[in-house]
């Protein structure tokens, strides 16, 4: 079997913010982490700025454009105020997601479907500003094919439910998910979409999903922030990147 193409690893850095935030103080610095992400090998940085500030601010934004030399993912829910921020710094790429402000992190993904008539009117300054846009979607065929029609770039796979059932030792459910997730990445790449994985990837659950010859970026970040209070950051996302670059064999 041939190698396939290197997979991307994109860091999310919003809970070195939110370490940061839980103390008022100005450290750990999330910017200082983005550095040593790029150092250790990650391909780009993510980081989400949301409606309450609950972790990543608007300085830090401010300050990962000056600072990074790679690619900024801007997640953001669909509001009139997110979209003039990253019209304002035109990031590399912007990755829509949905938001709550009683949920703890993202749950699911964004419902396309029902709202896309608005979503694409939403995107299309985006997209003409020269950012790519991803919108964050369950593997979903429904979702999948609203987002095509959007004019999105990029489909990122909520992979939450299969970590989750992995977790709870759920192995058929877990395989099911597995299996959805395979599908719907094939079917988003027969459209012309590019397509991304995130949320919930550990190092035990990783190697599956990098597999996928669709998946061209994943997205983690809890995981690794974590991981990091034993091996260290940059040894932490060496280890990711070594999974990943694994599985592609």
């Amino acid at each position: 079997m041939q190698p396939l193409g290197k997979l991307r690893l994109g860091v999310n850095i919003d809970h070195v913010a939110t370490v940061r935030n839980a103390r008022g103080s100005a450290y750990p610095d999330p910017v200082r982490a983005a550095k040593l992400a790029e150092s250790a090998g990650a391909d780009g940085i993510t980081a989400h700025l949301r409606e309450d500030r609950r972790h990543i601010s608007d300085d830090d934004i401010d300050r990962l454009m000056a600072a990074l030399t790679v690619p900024l993912n801007f997640e953001m829910a669909a509001t009139d105020e997110m979209q003039a921020i990253a019209l304002r710094h035109k990031p590399h790429a912007v990755c829509i997601v949905p938001e709550k402000r009683q949920e703890l992190t993202t749950e699911g993904g964004l419902d396309v479907a029902r709202q896309e008539n608005r979503l694409a009117h939403f995107i299309a300054p985006l997209r003409d500003a020269g950012c790519r846009v991803s919108i964050f979607i369950a593997a979903d065929r429904a979702q999948i094919e609203a987002a095509a029609r959007i004019g999105a770039a990029v489909v990122e796979l909520h992979t939450g439910a299969y970590c989750d059932f992995h977790a709870e030792g759920a192995t058929d459910q877990r395989d099911a998910e597995l299996e959805r997730l395979r599908e719907m990445a094939s079917f988003a790449n027969s459209l012309g979409l590019e397509v991304h994985a995130g949320h919930g990837l550990t190092y035990d659950t990783v190697g599956p999903v990098a597999a996928f010859p669709e998946v061209m970026e994943l997205n983690i970040g809890h995981f690794l922030i974590g991981e990091s209070i034993f091996r260290g950051l940059e040894a932490a996302i060496v280890e990711m990147r070594r999974l990943m670059d694994e599985a592609r064999t």
